[in-house]
């Protein structure tokens, strides 16, 4: 008979810190393109789980995978397998931290070349005298970087709450506060485990404040609250595919990008929804090519609070919530399950660039002579899906959908 667990692992993903860590060795090219695909197919899966709910949408689908790929460096048998598979992490254990740690490495350290802040931070905070294996401490610090802290969960899970929200705090210059609620810490907490990233960039072609103008913005077929719409022409990537117009703002320096998917038609945002995976996407970028645009976006400030549990448990992650939890590689022992799993996120849009994700790229050049051609109008007055990527491996840092932005 399984008895219920005594112990518990708390599972946390946050946005916005900053800090760097250095894993200790290199992952070859072709796994670090293997991790990026299954990353981005974990991110997809997720977004079709959350597009359920109404309204805006914005989380980071690179730091819940992180974030989870710590964790699944403990799971053993069953609960190892089931994580495996919902994540799509098709490489053994060590092998993928490797990855991830050399994929993090890259992330954090090309885009600061060019005055781009983009971080991203682990850290851990372990019961002080819960035995933990020595390999998996040594794994979550030389390949994920993770920032290894004692906590006294047993006596003072209401100090040790404070202690990891003020280090949250602290590394995400006071944007992100209370993090943990009351009550999610208790006396049989034995782990935290933390994933932040943080970015702050400006535009490679910048909006000029003074052309903002104030526009409907239809979020349905009666409601057009009055928006904040930026506008310039210059030269970006852009396609018009099946029924949307895709549209790369670059930020300064050619790393990052947001992509915008915009539907044709105001109502047309389920449709794209439905097709949005992992193939398209990466379909549609293909197909997009540099040209004069006329841009009209709006100003948005978004924040979001997610507790992933259940979702994570509806897409195939079962046992690691429950008695059947198999975290062994951990402890030994087989007393642990995760018993939350809480993300925030936060993303501000405005002329200069935007704060919580970012990279640069504009890539103009000269075309041959021809016919005039007219210039496309990308006029986002109406809900649609954006991504902030990696522009060097592809891995999208964050995900989300502006329904209303009259709405935080």
């Amino acid at each position: 008979m399984i008895t219920i667990r005594s112990a518990r692992l708390v599972f946390i993903t946050i946005l916005m810190a900053i800090s760097t860590c250095q894993p200790a060795s290199a992952a070859p090219a072709g796994d670090i393109a293997a991790l990026v695909a299954s990353n981005t197919a974990c991110a997809m899966d997720l977004y079709a789980s959350l597009k359920t709910t109404d309204g805006n949408l914005f989380f980071s689908p690179y730091s819940i995978s992180t974030c989870l790929a710590m964790t699944y460096a403990g799971a053993r048998g069953n609960t190892a397998a089931q994580m495996a598979q919902t994540l799509h992490f098709n490489s053994n254990q060590e092998r993928l931290a490797v990855s991830f740690g050399e994929l993090q490495t890259q992330l954090n350290d090309e885009p600061n070349k060019n005055g781009i802040e983009l971080s991203i931070a682990n850290g851990l905070w372990k019961q002080k005298d819960n035995p933990f294996l020595p390999a998996f401490l040594d794994m979550a610090k030389q390949s994920f970087g993770a920032n290894i802290e004692q906590a006294d969960f047993r006596t003072r899970a209401e100090s040790a709450r404070i202690s990891i929200n003020d280090w949250v705090s602290n590394q995400t210059k006071g944007k992100i506060t209370d993090l943990i609620q009351p009550g999610l810490l208790n006396q049989a907490t034995r782990l935290v485990l933390v994933n932040a990233i943080y970015f702050k960039g400006r535009w490679a072609a910048q909006f000029d404040n003074h052309k903002t103008i104030k526009a409907p913005f239809s979020v349905g077929l009666t409601q057009k609250p009055e928006a904040r719409l930026m506008n310039l022409t210059a030269d970006f990537r852009y396609a018009e595919v099946e029924g949307l117009q895709l549209l790369e703002l670059p930020y300064a320096g050619d790393h990052l990008s947001m992509d915008i998917l915009l539907p044709h038609e105001s109502g047309g945002l389920k449709g794209m929804e439905d097709q949005l995976n992992e193939n398209n996407i990466d379909r549609w970028l293909a197909q997009t090519r540099e040209r004069k645009v006329a841009v009209f976006l709006p100003k948005f400030k978004l924040a979001a609070q997610i507790n992933l549990a259940k979702r994570l448990a509806e897409m195939g992650i079962t046992d690691a919530f429950s008695p059947l939890a198999n975290f062994s590689g951990m402890d030994g022992a087989r007393d642990l399950f995760i018993s939350a799993v809480v993300h925030k996120a936060f993303i501000d849009v405005d002329e200069e660039g935007i704060e919580a994700a970012a990279a640069t790229g504009v890539a103009i050049r000269s075309m041959a002579v021809m016919m005039p051609q007219p210039i496309p109008i990308f006029r986002a007055d109406h809900p649609f899906i954006f991504l902030i990527r990696d522009n060097h491996s592809g891995s999208i840092l964050f995900l989300g959908r502006l329904a209303d932005p009259t709405q935080s």
